[in-house]
């Protein structure tokens, strides 16, 4: 009989190098003329803006004749990080105990091209990610997630809102997680692991800027980031923890 009991954990994902090995949005100019952007184009970015860059870089590629089929062969042949496989095959065995989410500052279409591609599409109860569509020209166009008021993080996605709504959403549905998981590598992937708590687990993959993150906020301020760290070279690692939680849990 299926079971009706509410999920134990929270597992929350990113996407770009996080599920897979590149960033997607550098990863789609592979559908380009020559593989390239103009100087222009690549000239306009500004920190903190890089969905309107991305818009700019669409518009151009629309410009250029690329289509719908160009950037969803270029997004189903991503290849995933190491390990990714074994930990959703780990997730799919053990999807009763486990809620999946993913928060990704790409885009809808690229993330559902991949994870349908690679046969995972249906672990995620929810994706947030930027909205996206082919409009009557074809064109593949991008807009901004929300707005926020957070000065960390970039001015059309704040990680930390998403999943603060998210848990307090469920909360009211009378679904409370005894943990919360987190599988990221950036900067923005950083900002909303700062809200987990003594017993929730930060998996930044090693070297990138989360894990960095981490390790200064942990030298210059002992004790502030609750959350375990367990850092990650191949998503093999963050299964075989899940693992040895569940045998200890049993």
């Amino acid at each position: 009989m299926a079971s009706s009991r509410p999920p134990k954990y929270l597992l929350v994902f990113d996407f770009d190098e996080t599920i897979i090995n590149e960033n997607s949005d550098d990863s789609i100019v592979r559908a380009a003329p020559g593989q390239a952007l103009p100087e222009h184009i690549r000239q306009s970015f500004r920190e903190g803006f890089y969905n309107e860059y991305m818009q700019r870089v669409l518009a151009y590629m629309g410009d250029q004749g690329v289509k719908m089929g160009d950037f969803k062969a270029v997004y189903e042949n991503i290849p995933l990080s190491p390990g990714m496989p074994d930990l959703f095959q780990f997730l799919s065995k053990n999807h009763e105990l486990f809620e999946i989410i993913l928060i990704s500052d790409a885009n809808m279409f690229g993330i559902e091209c991949k994870l349908r591609a690679a046969g995972f599409y249906s672990l995620f109860r929810k994706i947030f990610s930027n909205p996206s569509s082919f409009d009557k020209r074809g064109y593949f166009t991008l807009g901004p997630y929300h707005s926020h008021k957070c000065l960390d993080c970039p001015a059309n996605m704040c990680k930390r809102k998403i999943l603060t709504e998210y848990l307090a959403e469920r909360a009211q549905e009378e679904v409370e997680f005894e943990r919360v998981f987190y599988v990221g590598d950036g900067a923005n992937d950083f900002c909303p692991s700062v809200t987990l708590t003594s017993a929730d687990v930060a998996f930044p993959r090693k070297g990138y800027p989360m894990h960095q993150m981490t390790q200064e906020m942990e030298k210059k301020q002992p004790g502030t980031f609750q959350a375990t760290v367990v850092p990650w070279e191949s998503a093999t690692e963050v299964a075989r923890y899940l693992q040895e939680l569940l045998k200890k849990k049993c």
